[in-house]
């Protein structure tokens, strides 16, 4: 796979999501969990993605419970819980593995483009994707997306 585009998911619905279908576009692709410390960055990625979205970024969630069982929840519960809690609009995919060889192979991707540390280490791990379809840069869990730090990234990348 040559760049991010080439890549597919499935929505919480159950519907495919591919990739190539926001071509052309900037992307912000999060691994994220429901019962995690890091989870309340819902609200942030909510805001990032009311306040660009015009703008033609799309923010992706993709549900994992790789690290610390910390997304159990069926796709219905996970839809329902972020909607609920966090007001969440934008797409969610289904619940997918982010680490070892079951790993979609777009976090194998991001890993192997952001080298060994991109490699997502735990919930909430960023990655921007450039219009071309490139990886932009990837943010640990630690950075959240209100800090200045990403804002910048995102605008750099919004150009």
């Amino acid at each position: 796979m040559s760049n991010a585009y080439d890549f597919s998911f499935e929505t919480l619905q159950g519907k495919p999501y591919p990739l190539k279908d926001l071509a052309g576009r900037p992307l912000l692709i999060v691994n994220t969990a429901s019962q995690c410390g890091f989870t309340p960055q819902y609200k942030a990625l909510e805001a990032l993605w009311q306040a660009h979205k015009a703008s033609g970024l799309a923010v992706i969630g993709v549900p994992c419970n790789d690290f610390g069982a910390q997304e159990p929840g069926s796709a219905t519960e996970i839809a329902s819980f972020c909607e609920l809690n966090y007001g969440v609009d934008f797409p969610m995919m289904a619940k997918v593995h982010v680490k070892g060889r079951d790993a979609h192979p777009f976090f194998r991707w991001a890993a192997g483009q952001g080298g060994f540390l991109a490699k997502p280490r735990w919930n909430f791990y960023k990655y921007l994707i450039n219009k071309n379809g490139g990886l932009e840069d990837w943010f640990s869990s630690l950075t959240r997306p209100d800090s200045p730090k990403f804002k910048a990234a995102i605008a750099k990348m919004l150009g």
